[in-house]
C-alpha cells in the first residue's frame, strides 16, 4: 500500500493535536485542574509511577482536542477521540519509562518521548485506517522529527516550558 500524503497529513494533525491539547491547556490555565493522573503514586523502586507532568486535565483535553478535530480528518469523532486517547497512553508509558531510567518529569529522551505516542494509536488503528507497517513507521519517524520541531516552535513563542 502507498500511503497518500493526505491521510498522512491528516494522522500527523490528529496525533499533534492531540498531544498538543495538554501543552496548551497548560500554558492557559496554568496549575488550575492540574491533577496528576497517577495521584502522586510511588512504583516499587521508589520514584514516581508517571510524575506530575501527566495530568488528568491534561488526558481529557488531549482526548476531546482530537475529538474536534476529527471532521478535518476524515475519522468519525469517537475513532479520533480514542486514537488520541491511545497517543496520550503511549505518553504515559512513556513517562512511566523514563521514571524506571531515573529520568525526572519532562526530562528529555531523545525516541522515547515521541515514538510510544505516536506507535501505539497507529499500531492499534492501522487496520481500520488502511495502514501497513511501512505506513505506521514512516508517520512514528515523521511524528518524531515533526514534534520536535514543533516543540521548540512552542517554546519559543513561550508555549512551552522547554525545547522539548
Amino acid at each position: 500500500m502507498t500511503l497518500q500524503i493526505d491521510i498522512a497529513l491528516s494522522l500527523l494533525l490528529l496525533l499533534f493535536v492531540a498531544n498538543g491539547g495538554p501543552v496548551m491547556a497548560k500554558w492557559l490555565l496554568g496549575d488550575r485542574l492540574a491533577f496528576p493522573l497517577d495521584g502522586g503514586l510511588r512504583f516499587f523502586d521508589g520514584g514516581p509511577l508517571l510524575g506530575p507532568s501527566k495530568t488528568v486535565r491534561g488526558l481529557l483535553v488531549g482526548v476531546v482536542a482530537g475529538a474536534a478535530v476529527a471532521p478535518l480528518v476524515n475519522i468519525s469523532w469517537r475513532l479520533a477521540a480514542v486514537f488520541a486517547l491511545a497517543s496520550l497512553v503511549g505518553d504515559a508509558l512513556s513517562s512511566f519509562a523514563k521514571r524506571r531510567l531515573r529520568i525526572p518529569s519532562s526530562g528529555r529522551a531523545v525516541g522515547l518521548d515521541q515514538i510510544p505516542e505516536a506507535l501505539l494509536p497507529l499500531w492499534l488503528f492501522r487496520e481500520p485506517l488502511g495502514l501497513d507497517v511501512w505506513s505506521v513507521l514512516l508517520l512514528v519517524a515523521a511524528f518524531g522529527v515533526g514534534g520536535t520541531a514543533l516543540s521548540r516552535v512552542m517554546f519559543r513563542f513561550g508555549l512551552r516550558d522547554r525545547p522539548y
